[in-house]
């Protein structure tokens, strides 16, 4: 195989795949263009540990079913990635293989055997939410005293109001909100989609508030670190987890809670849902593309389902168990 193969350059089909394929062709957004290049960063530090090889003398022959299969465990047991991060891994890199098997004819056998690959199957766990009395402490938490604090209130607030993804609260710019008698934000979501959410009156004067402490440029960061620059994902996961600290001190349920950025949209979602908000208007709160993915909530939520079950009268049914005709029925009861 490596003989047939040979002269493919793995780099140079990678370029191509980036420039002339995601970016030229598809004109990929930039959150994809970024998904994919983590993905292939790690594949190839992995092909480092694994081969001995510089990513430069990567050839597309090393890039077989087993080694891609190595990978992938290696994610889930080594990096302790969760199956979906896992697939999505997967999925980049079946799409630069299908674009590999196009540019090299000779690879195409081992294309197939990647392709062949199968995204792995797993439990859908029901979403977690906050109340309103863990969600209020979490807002409360920042200190008004300093500018870390500050900021945080206004964002944490934005989250909230919006259900916005993390990846859309750190990329919001000055621009991106309008504070006047209704006020909004627009919100650029994945896959280049935009929306607008309007903003309660308490979100429009927290932000307000923070827009003292910022230059006043249109293009800059809403929600910047000390040094202007856009948060990280991982830096806004640790103020969230500062915050959750001290509100579990007026707030005891949160003690010991894991609540990431996104328990922040499923609780926006939820409580939207349990004011009565229809769910093809929650899915268009969240930027869902289809409202059937907002149905998760719709499981996640008991009390609305108690709240059914209250207004169906209960069977009156005499209970009596089932009593098998023959030994072949007798048996299978018995398993």
């Amino acid at each position: 195989m490596r003989k047939e193969m040979a002269g493919t350059s793995f780099p140079s089909v990678l370029q191509d795949y980036f420039i002339q394929r995601l970016i030229n062709q598809m004109n990929a957004s930039p959150r994809t263009i970024a998904s994919y290049r983590d993905t292939f960063r790690l594949l190839l530090q992995y092909a480092e540990e694994k081969l001995g090889k510089s990513s430069s003398a990567v050839d597309l022959s090393d890039l077989d079913a087993p080694f891609v299969l190595g990978f992938l465990n290696h994610l889930e047991k080594n990096r302790k990635n969760a199956i979906r991060t896992r697939n999505a891994r997967l999925a980049s890199i079946r799409s630069f293989m299908k674009y590999a098997g196009l540019r090299e004819p000779a690879a195409l056998a081992v294309v197939q055997r990647v392709l062949a690959i199968p995204a792995k199957r797993y439990q859908r766990p029901l979403v977690g939410f906050l109340t309103r009395e863990e969600m209020n402490a979490i807002l409360d938490a920042p200190s008004r005293t300093t500018w870390n604090g500050r900021r945080d209130r206004a964002m944490f607030s934005a989250f909230y109001n919006t259900g916005a993804r993390v990846s859309e609260i750190v990329g919001l710019r000055i621009c991106d909100v309008f504070l006047g008698k209704a006020p909004y934000a627009k919100i650029h979501g994945k896959g280049r989609k935009e929306r607008t959410v309007p903003l309660w009156k308490n979100t429009a004067t927290h932000i307000k508030e923070w827009l003292k402490e910022v230059p006043n440029e249109s293009e800059r960061p809403l929600f910047p670190n000390r040094r202007g620059e856009l948060l990280t994902r991982s830096g806004v996961e640790n103020r969230l987890r500062e915050s959750v600290r001290q509100g579990s001190r007026k707030c005891p349920s949160l003690s010991g809670r894991q609540v990431s950025p996104h328990v922040l949209r499923h609780t926006t979602a939820m409580h939207l849902l349990q004011s009565g908000v229809d769910l093809s208007v929650i899915a268009l709160w969240l930027g869902h593309e289809s409202s059937s993915t907002t149905h998760i909530y719709l499981d996640a939520d008991l009390s609305m389902k108690e709240k059914a079950l209250r207004k169906v009268q209960e069977p009156d049914a005499r209970h009596t168990r089932f009593k098998p005709s023959d030994k072949v029925l007798q048996f299978l009861e018995s398993l």
